[in-house]
Order: structure tokens, then C-alpha cells, then sequence
């Protein structure tokens, strides 16, 4: 599949700076009814559905240095808010290697606070994060804590559902074809406690950040 060509770059940096406005301020009322909030990069052409026969791209050079201090201010501004809650709360950035555009800054609090803890598995081979950014965006990767963890994507032995779930027999068979060809793949297998099984394939990377 053909990566998008990224075009007017001074209206995605604008588009960056209208992200990032628009996520400084925690909603607090509904994070203490949901005990959960996120904010991702809503940003075109990097998210959302590619609405053509091609794949989204991802930010590089300037334009992911803006993001990527998007979402440290983000972190920030909702960590003096988190403060002054007075009460225990999980904040980190999760930024993705290579599917930067996946990055986020998520947060939870009451008994949600453990909630994300699990989302990513721990890699065999942990390893430390080297950024190859300079200046002031390097100083401010440098004043966070991050923890290696995989980058996965899933599916499970039930995802192919019966035959009577489909059209019909054809786009069934097409469907199991499919399922079967992408196990070829590397991934992981383990059976749940209800028999299913869960197959995972590594994707890249995901660098767990919280400020020191």
C-alpha cells in the first residue's frame, strides 16, 4: 500500500498548534466520573481513516518535533492540574516507534488508577531510549522516565466467527484464507482462561514516559 504524500506543512503546523490548544485544559469534571482521559494526535493527514487506496504517513523532522512538544505540554498542563486534586493519579506519555502518529498522553485517577498499567507487555530485551532529537525538545525527553514496552497488535481464534456470520460462503472462506495467511506471520500465541486464543504481532516500540 502507498504512503499519503504530506503537503502544506505551514497548515498542519497551524493544525498542531490547534491539537494542542485544544487538549491543555483537562476536562476534571469528566475524569472524575470516568476516572480515565487521553488525548491523541488528532492531526491531519496522521490520523483518522484514510479515505483512499493509501496508508496514512507519519510525522517527521519539524513537523513531528511540534507534535512531540504538543504533547509534552499537554502532560504538563494537565500534571499542575492533576496536582491540585491532592489525590494519587497516573499520567505518562506513551509515544509509539515507529507508528508515531499512535503517541498520546493518558491519565487516570480513583480506582482506574491502575487501569493502564497492563496495556503493554514488558519485551524480553528491554532497552534504553535514545532520541535522536537536539536542543530544547532533547532537553525536555531528558526530564522524563521511560520504560520500554512492545508495541502489539491482536487478534484471536474468534475473530473468524461461523459461516452464518457472513454474506455468504464465499466472503467467509475469503475471510478464513486471510486469517490463516497472517498466522504465517511471527506473533505470539497464548489461550485465554475461556479457551480463546490470542495471537500477538509485534509492531514496533512503545516508550513509556513520566517526568522525573
Amino acid at each position: 500500500m502507498k504512503t499519503m504524500k504530506i503537503r502544506g506543512h505551514k497548515r498542519i503546523w497551524t493544525d498542531i498548534e490547534k491539537w494542542k490548544n485544544a487538549n491543555l485544559k483537562l476536562d476534571l469534571e469528566n475524569l472524575k466520573r470516568n476516572e480515565r482521559d487521553y488525548a491523541k494526535i488528532w492531526v491531519h493527514p496522521f490520523s483518522g481513516i484514510s479515505i483512499t487506496n493509501s496508508q496514512n504517513p507519519e510525522p517527521k523532522s519539524e513537523t513531528k518535533k511540534r507534535i512531540l512538544n504538543g504533547l509534552f505540554d499537554i502532560y504538563e498542563s494537565w500534571k499542575n492540574q492533576l496536582d491540585e486534586l491532592n489525590e494519587p493519579y497516573y499520567l505518562k506519555v506513551w509515544l509509539f516507534e515507529p507508528r508515531f502518529s499512535k503517541s498520546q498522553v493518558v491519565c487516570a485517577i480513583g480506582n482506574s488508577i491502575d487501569f493502564y498499567n497492563n496495556t503493554f507487555n514488558i519485551p524480553e530485551n528491554t532497552k534504553e531510549f535514545k532520541s535522536d532529537s537536539v536542543g530544547i525538545t532533547k532537553n525536555r525527553i531528558e526530564n522524563f522516565n521511560w520504560e520500554h514496552r512492545v508495541d502489539e497488535d491482536f487478534m484471536f481464534s474468534t475473530d473468524i466467527g461461523n459461516l452464518e456470520d457472513y454474506e455468504n460462503e464465499k466472503e467467509y472462506l475469503e475471510n478464513k484464507k486471510w486469517f490463516k495467511n497472517k498466522l504465517k506471520k511471527k506473533h505470539i500465541k497464548k489461550t485465554l482462561k475461556d479457551g480463546t486464543e490470542s495471537y500477538a504481532f509485534e509492531l514496533g516500540k512503545v516508550w513509556i514516559g513520566e517526568k522525573n
